[in-house]
């Protein structure tokens, strides 16, 4: 079945509380801001997502996993498989024994450091300034300042794309740099557990403010971007490499090179998907030409 109105009436008819979306822009939904247009389907329970992932499983619909698409470029020509969208529907927080925290997927993780916070729990205090979901996060292994999701997570409930539910705990997940288990199998995460730790809350309120000042101070926050574009190579950093070939303020078309920090790429205004793409290759030329290193993309190209 493809993506016409008589899936949509099943969506609606079979699948509980979902907002549609028909020939939205992925530009609305990517920090990018760019993208062409997508059946956007965003459910807000569980139920409704695990049904919804049953219908497309039957119906031979490819499915695209969407968080708060701070880390994704989205193609110009628009997507062909229906973009399920977590953010904000798939929602929910609650405080567990033992000094944990239960967190939905589409939760943003500042949120969640916010909520870790009221509750006098540390540990969560990197992820504030991470403007990404809790989804997106626990698939990227979402890290700040010296710290990763890895070192908090207990557990991952997700299902696989025919509905079924699983439970993995934290070492199950087998998080790595800008890694883990979630991305080398088809499965959309639902919710995490994190372990934190009992502390103060003025400090850990302290300690968010000083680490979004440094944010705010060297990371270009007022353009659209992914955050840092290229993972950081081994024994280098990429904005470093990036800035000693003398490639800050490249540009190709809306697409730049941040004068502000060489490891975040931004739209300077107008940029589409092809211009970000052209500029990735473009770095990771001139880059190699000069060190030696080849730079890899953290931001996901689909």
């Amino acid at each position: 079945m493809c993506l016409n109105d008589q899936f949509f009436h099943a969506v609606s008819a079979s699948c509980g509380d979902i907002r549609i979306l028909r020939a939205e822009p992925m530009s609305r939904h990517t920090s990018f801001r760019t993208g062409g247009p997508a059946q956007i389907a965003c459910p807000r329970t569980e139920e409704s997502l695990r049904a919804l992932l049953e219908l497309c499983s039957r119906s031979g619909v490819r499915v695209r996993i969407l968080g708060a698409g701070t880390n994704v470029l989205a193609p110009d020509a628009g997507m062909e498989e229906l973009v399920i969208c977590l953010k904000d529907g798939l929602t929910g927080l609650r405080a567990l024994s033992g000094s944990r925290i239960e967190a939905y997927a589409g939760e943003s993780l500042a949120r969640t450091a916010i909520f870790a916070r009221e509750q006098g729990l540390t540990g969560l205090e990197f992820a504030h300034g991470i403007p990404g979901s809790v989804g997106g996060g626990v698939f990227m292994n979402a890290g700040a300042y010296g710290s990763e999701l890895s070192g908090v997570l207990e557990s991952v409930t997700y299902l696989d794309l025919d509905g079924a539910r699983h439970t993995v705990l934290g070492e199950q997940a087998q998080l790595g740099y800008r890694d883990s288990i979630f991305q080398h199998m088809p499965c959309v995460v639902v919710k995490a557990v994190f372990a934190l730790q009992a502390g103060d809350k003025e400090q850990i309120d302290q300690t968010m403010r000083v680490l979004m000042a440094r944010r705010k101070a060297s990371q270009p926050l007022e353009l659209p971007s992914a955050g840092s574009t290229f993972k950081r190579p081994t024994g280098h950093y990429a904005g470093a490499l990036i800035e000693q070939a003398g490639l800050k303020g490249t540009a190709v078309g809306g697409a730049q090179v941040s004068e502000k920090h060489a490891g975040f790429l931004v739209n300077a205004g107008g940029a589409s998907t092809a211009d970000v793409l052209a500029l990735i290759r473009l770095v990771q030329q001139k880059v190699f030409e000069q060190s030696g290193v080849r730079l890899e993309p953290e931001v996901r190209i689909w």
